[in-house]
């Protein structure tokens, strides 16, 4: 331990950067490092703007049945029956041209952004789709949390056979492209689903992609969560832990994992990216959400195919999943940014 010029307080282990700052602004010596990162976060215009941006993408995917009962007056799947005809350009045009064309964007009610190459409202599909991206996104990257959590842990504490045996299992899943395995995996429990014993999931359930995406992205988030337990284990604090009696639970979930709870909340908004981007990937080719469900995948699928003639198909869908998808990695940016020990303390007051 060693003290501050002339003052007294203990700064062994604290980063030179954090002492100079709190030097500098007395008022912040004394708060925490959550409500610290919070003031961080709060400074970073950027992430804050990407934050909201998402937010507000989810508030609107979460509202697609207001929208379509209220608004659109149809459904996700549903498809015109007989001859139907929206007002463009001051006139009635078919909603499938005589020469099979959809309709583009009308900015009216019905058919806000046209009708895809069955008819149906893509506005309307688009919300829904929405609504399956995110959720797929988002469950698949709380499942990989979790299992990664659990692999570091035990991995980075135990070490020994069952490091070996973690970590191998890892490096096989490791050894595969994300895309090649999720593929693999999801063609291959497509078709029959995957069965548990006490349930099955069949096959064109959500619960398919959703459990492939999180199973191919757990080494890149396990790794990390190993190594820093790694590091953790040797502290004073846990070899305190141990001479009072703890068990090796209670020293893993009270003692080391409140203290990798950061990393994991600098990586979960980056998994939720990749998963939406693996999703989108998988769907488009056919090996994530099955038809007539739709998703911002199986929306790309359906544009390419018209991609010459009418490509509002294929750029609507597109440009959401990269909205979606830049403002996670903005906001994680942010988030790191403010939860690491060592960044610049630039908040006043």
């Amino acid at each position: 331990m060693s003290g501050g010029a002339g003052d007294g307080t203990i700064t062994a282990g604290v980063a030179p950067e954090l002492i100079a700052e709190s030097q500098r602004e007395p008022g912040l010596a004394g708060l925490s490092p959550g409500r610290l990162a919070m003031r961080r976060l709060r400074r970073n215009r950027g992430a804050l703007f990407a934050g909201a941006l998402f937010l507000l993408l989810v508030a609107a995917c979460v509202a697609a049945p207001v929208w379509a009962n209220h608004v659109a007056n149809r459904g996700p799947n549903e498809e015109p029956t007989g001859t139907e005809t929206v007002e463009k350009g001051g006139e009635d045009v078919l909603i499938l041209g005589l020469d099979g064309v959809p309709v583009g964007p009308t900015l009216r009610s019905e058919y806000f952004l046209g009708a895809d190459s069955s008819g149906r409202d893509v506005m309307v599909r688009l919300l829904y789709g929405g609504r399956n991206s995110l959720m797929i996104g988002i469950s698949a990257a709380l499942v990989t949390t979790l299992l990664a959590m659990v692999v570091g842990l035990l991995s980075g504490y135990f070490r020994g056979f069952t490091d070996l045996a973690l970590t191998n299992a890892m490096d096989v899943i490791w050894a595969f492209p994300v895309i090649l395995l999720g593929i693999a995996l999801g063609v291959a429990f497509a078709q029959d689903g995957i069965n548990l014993g006490f349930t099955t999931i069949p096959g064109g359930s959500l619960l398919i992609p959703i459990l492939v995406i999180a199973v191919v992205y757990v080494p890149y988030m396990a790794r990390p969560i190993r190594g820093e337990v790694l590091a953790l284990r040797e502290k004073e604090f846990v070899e305190a832990a141990r001479a009072q009696g703890m068990g090796s639970l209670r020293i893993m979930f009270r003692e080391i994992l409140p203290n990798v709870v950061t990393l994991m909340l600098v990586f979960f908004p980056l998994m939720v990216a990749n998963a939406i981007l693996l999703e989108s990937a998988l769907s488009f080719l056919g090996a994530g959400v099955q038809l007539p469900t739709s998703s911002w995948g199986t929306m790309l699928d359906d544009g390419v195919s018209r991609i010459i003639t009418a490509p509002f198909l294929a750029i609507i869908p597109g440009a959401m999943v990269v909205i979606t998808v830049l403002t996670l990695n903005v906001f994680g940016d942010g988030v790191r940014a403010a939860l690491d020990p060592r960044a610049k303390l630039t908040v006043e007051g």
